[in-house]
């Protein structure tokens, strides 16, 4: 399986990677604020850290929903967090005109699930020559994500990962299937497990997402045990309080104690 190195970081290496932040950029402060908090803890524990958030969430279910600070500022703020804490930067897109418009300010750029096969996005993402992250649409089989990474390597990018965030079960339901990491990792690249949006409950709310984030311990800990080589977790000081996603999000706390465990169970898993 192909190895991807970020700095010092090497996905799918001897140490557990974690891609951890607030879901959306609420502001330059609150971003700062996340970035040294995250920052210290992922340095203090030795754990390899990748810093995330959106900065705009064009994908939610209502009109009404908070988007974040948009293209141009939300990419000032990322650059920001970039140069003060020396952390990588993994942020989504969702139009193939943003690929440009990112690429220098991105190390990961993710490919939301239900855009994994849209062609011109994965394309220009891929002309980035970035780390390309193309989550696995809620609707589809783990094989079938072939066909995404071909329209990345095709357009000479093989700096790719897949992620797994779970699968359709009825309506307002998420189910995480584990033999799906195994199975992505077939495809012969780093898979990562995406514990935050897998407790969610599409729509749930009505005008909202809903989630269940008491379960986001027990995903990580299973997607880990299963092979997977890189972790995303969305976390909040005060998830309640969180402008997107408030339901799937950790605390810094609770965050704090499972990726210690998480690190400690990946050494175990690969016998490192």
């Amino acid at each position: 399986m192909k190895k991807l190195k970020i700095k010092d970081i090497e996905i799918g290496g001897d140490k557990l990677a974690i891609v951890a932040g607030p879901c959306v950029i609420e502001s330059r402060d609150h971003a700062l604020f996340a970035a040294e908090h995250l920052t210290k803890m992922f340095k203090k524990e030795g754990i390899p850290y990748i810093f995330k958030s959106s900065f705009d969430k064009a994908n939610r279910s209502s009109i009404s929903s908070y988007r974040g600070p948009g293209l141009d500022e939300g990419l000032k703020i990322l650059q920001e967090v970039k140069q003060t804490f020396n952390v990588p930067i993994f942020s989504d897109i969702h139009l193939p005109e943003q690929a440009e418009a990112v690429k220098d300010v991105l190390d990961i750029i993710q490919i939301p699930a239900f855009l994994c096969r849209q062609t011109d996005l994965l394309v220009a993402a891929a002309q980035t020559g970035r780390i390309i992250n193309i989550k696995k649409g809620q609707f589809m089989a783990p094989w079938d994500m072939k066909n995404s990474i071909e329209k990345v390597t095709a357009s000479g990018n093989d700096n790719i990962m897949v992620c797994e965030r779970g699968v359709c079960f009825g309506y307002n339901n998420l189910v995480s299937d584990m033999r799906s990491i195994p199975e992505l990792q077939k495809l012969g690249y780093p898979v990562c497990f995406d514990a935050a949006h897998s407790v969610q409950l599409p729509g749930g709310l009505g005008h909202a997402t809903d989630g269940n984030r008491e379960y986001i311990p027990t995903l990580a800990k299973a997607a880990v045990a299963a092979g997977a080589d890189l972790v995303y977790l969305e976390a909040h000081e005060n998830p309640p309080a969180a402008k997107c996603d408030a339901s799937s999000m950790i605390s810094f706390e609770n965050l704090h104690q499972l990726v210690v465990l998480l690190s400690k169970l990946y050494k175990l898993v690969r016998n490192v």
